[in-house]
């Protein structure tokens, strides 16, 4: 079994909470949330909703960083 940091575990226990099947791919679709979270980080900031100043810009870059660095940890890459 894969050991998963706490996070990406939290948001794989969070997915597989009401799964029925097992073939139900909720690693998957838990990846696919995070990958599009982090997308949307990008499109907000590009949408001029979030001043594009320095400190703005560590946080959307630090956030969507940190999304697909659980998204490719559930992936196993």
């Amino acid at each position: 079994m894969t050991e998963f940091s706490p996070a990406a575990q939290a948001v794989l226990d969070a997915a597989i909470r009401y799964e029925i099947n097992p073939e139900c791919y909720s690693r998957e679709i838990a990846t696919a949330a995070l990958r599009a979270a982090a997308d949307q980080l990008l499109a907000v900031e590009w949408n001029g909703q979030i001043p594009a100043d320095t400190v703005h810009q560590i946080g959307i870059n630090w956030a969507r960083d940190a999304l697909h660095a659980l998204a490719n940890e559930l992936e196993g890459q």
